[in-house]
């Protein structure tokens, strides 16, 4: 029997494991079929294609190590082994560029680890690079991830001068309790100060990430954490539930897991931050995300262009994303490729004049149908079942047996689903994943994932 046709009740449900459907095939499905000669295949046909493409930049650098991150990174006090990495990041850059040509770009972002953590000087040459390789026009969309910690005027000033128009800030949680909890301090002068300074730098569209499900959280500290979040007046608001896995990151095991609240208090955290932040008039977008109304992200929503990427929901509708630094990961229409996670492994396979893929996932006319149905129920809790199909020249009976699964949640109001459509009627942000699971043909043969919510 499935998780779903054992399911009784919403708190059943949602201690059901699934992924979170950031790609499909998910990345414990990657395998070394794509290594660096397939991924220069896939680069060489998207070569071919008119459309622009989006670039993600991973630096795996921080200056300590919070107990919660699940993040590739590593601690380092020390500039040099970030100034090596930037040398060998800017030889990635023209070598993947070679490949494909100049092109036009649609967004760019940069993630970690703590981007932030990088010299003016690499900043800056890296996107010289980018200008040089690329054609990165007044409309791309130049976004960061930011630790506040680690931010400044200056700092804020440069980002911009570089063209940053977008930046989001870890927040996490502002309660000093939770804070000491998960390593990582950062008192709530220090966030204020940060969006200030990227405000006066002309970086005003800002992002705030919290967490709920984190060791010592409570309804009331979470609703001060929102409340907090919310005067500071973001534009969007990530709201993410903690995955324990300290199987798979060691720095977790630093986290009491007698702290961690149990399933029923981890739904009534996050319904408490959900209704919260919504009540302050931010549109829910899917899952885990929140926009003002006026923001772009409500707009893709409205108009039904979301799209869903290994950053989250995005309005990125580029169909090829490459992926620059030890651990990232790229996409075109025909798979996706990730780099070798080892900076040390990555850096001689680059030096040595090759793509540093070490594994990925060339994907099937089903695998590609799957991934439609599943990133359209993730982004809007609905999808037409027959114009999906179509679009891809199959039959909706090849998704017969996939509805049988969502009975229980049918015969119980919160599903509606026939041969034609599917739609989540209630509890959309509790349920889509595991909806989307009755979907995914590898489930269960590999990898381990965190709760539903």
């Amino acid at each position: 029997m499935t998780q779903l046709d054992e399911a009784v009740s919403l708190e059943t449900l949602i201690r059901a494991t699934v992924p979170r459907y950031t790609s499909y095939p998910t990345a414990p499905h990657f395998s070394a079929e794509v290594g660096a000669e397939a991924y220069g295949g896939l680069l060489d046909k998207a070569a071919t294609e008119d459309g622009p493409v989006s670039l993600y930049i991973h630096i795996p650098f921080c200056h300590s190590i919070c107990h919660y991150c699940g993040c590739t990174t590593k601690a380092t006090r020390r500039y040099a082994p970030i100034e090596a990495y930037v040398d060998v990041l800017r030889s990635e850059i023209a070598m993947v560029a070679a490949r494909i040509g100049r092109r036009a770009v649609s967004h760019i972002h940069w993630g970690g680890g703590t981007p932030n953590l990088l010299s003016a000087e690499a900043f800056e040459a890296i996107v010289d690079d980018f200008h040089r390789f690329f054609s990165i026009g007044p409309d791309t969309e130049h976004a960061i991830e930011l630790d506040p910690r680690h931010l400044g005027k200056e700092r804020a000033r440069l980002l911009r001068a570089i063209g940053v128009n977008r930046a989001s800030l870890g927040v996490q949680d502002f309660d000093p309790t939770v804070q000491a909890a998960i390593g990582r301090i950062q008192p709530a002068e220090t966030v204020s100060a940060s969006v200030e300074q990227l405000r006066s730098a002309g970086i005003t569209s800002l992002s705030f990430d919290l967490i709920y499900g984190l060791p010592e959280q409570t309804v009331s500290s979470i609703r001060r954490t929102v409340e907090a979040a919310i005067a500071l007046a973001p534009d969007r608001i990530s709201l993410f539930g903690y995955a324990h896995v300290p199987w798979f990151r060691a720095n977790q095991k630093l986290i009491d897991a007698s702290k961690l609240p149990g399933s029923e208090q981890r739904l009534d955290l996050e319904r408490t931050a959900h209704s919260s932040i919504a009540a302050a008039g931010y549109v829910p977008i899917g899952i885990d995300h929140f926009a003002r109304s006026t923001d772009s992200m409500a707009a893709a929503l409205s108009n039904r262009t979301l799209r869903r990427n290994f950053q989250g929901y995005t309005t990125d509708r580029a169909d090829t994303l490459i992926g620059f630094g030890a651990s990232s990961i790229g996409r075109t229409a025909w798979g996706y490729a990730q780099n070798v996670a080892d900076t040390g492994n990555w850096r001689e396979r680059v030096v040595g004049g090759r793509l540093a893929t070490e594994r990925g996932r060339l994907l099937t006319a089903e695998d590609r149908l799957r991934a439609d149905v599943i990133e359209q129920l993730l982004c809007f809790f609905d999808v037409d079942l027959s114009a999906t199909a179509a679009r891809h020249g199959a039959e909706t009976s090849l998704l017969s047996a996939d509805l049988e699964k969502l009975a229980p949640l049918v015969r119980a109001g919160w599903v509606v689903a026939d041969d034609k459509r599917v739609a989540i009627v209630r509890h959309g942000a509790e349920l889509a994943r595991l909806v989307a699971s009755a979907f995914d043909a590898y489930l269960g043969t590999g990898g381990r994932h965190s709760v539903a919510v």
